[in-house]
């Protein structure tokens, strides 16, 4: 069976999922972005060897796919904010499962790591 979504076809549904969250950024970008709203020059600080293009890039993908919201303020200069949706906060429980997986996989008990807070990422 196929799946059709925004123009995309896909073979299973674990597809459409890699398809929106995947790669090496999308995922540390929800990470930071549901401890709270961020602004562009946050999450580049905060994402190391990121540069301005792909994180621009990652950021207007997970926009149009629902999981990022991008608020503009009319102000001179402008200051754009991110934030995740409700929808993309849907994915926390994903995010937390594999940081948990991959504390084990490395062999590391810290369980407070994988809380979605401020504290728990940092």
């Amino acid at each position: 069976m196929t799946y059709t979504k925004n123009g995309k076809t896909f073979n299973c549904p674990i597809e459409a999922a890699l398809d929106v969250i995947g790669g090496k950024w999308k995922p540390l970008i929800l990470w930071r972005l549901c401890g709270g709203i961020k602004r562009f020059s946050e999450l580049q600080r905060e994402l190391p060897g990121v540069n301005a293009k792909m994180l621009t890039r990652q950021l207007r993908e997970l926009e149009g796919d629902g999981l990022v919201m991008r608020t503009v303020y009319p102000e001179v200069p402008p200051r754009v904010e991110y934030a995740i949706t409700g929808f993309g906060r849907t994915l926390v429980p994903v995010m937390e499962a594999l940081c948990a997986w991959g504390l084990e996989y490395l062999g590391i008990d810290d369980e407070g790591t994988c809380r979605c807070t401020k504290e728990g990422r940092d």
